[in-house]
């Protein structure tokens, strides 16, 4: 499965996990420093419906959870 919404076209994003040490200055500390940056994946919420097309035929996509909650798609 490649994770792509059929209708919004949303797709895994990249971004990254940030490790930070320390104690903020608010709470009596030092200050918090960044110690780790590693890569990771955002991955949409993508399910597979049977939608109904506007032409009338019923097909089966993936579709994320945001595009069904939104009413993009009538589900079958």
């Amino acid at each position: 499965m490649s994770r792509i919404c059929a209708i919004t076209g949303k797709r895994p994003t990249t971004g990254s996990i940030i490790h930070r040490k320390g104690v903020a200055k608010k709470s009596g500390g030092i200050g918090t420093h960044v110690t780790k940056v590693t890569k990771r994946t955002f991955k949409p919420n993508v399910q597979r419906i049977r939608v109904k097309l506007p032409n009338g035929t019923v097909k089966r996509m993936w579709v994320s959870v945001k595009a069904i909650k939104a009413g993009l798609v009538q589900k079958v």
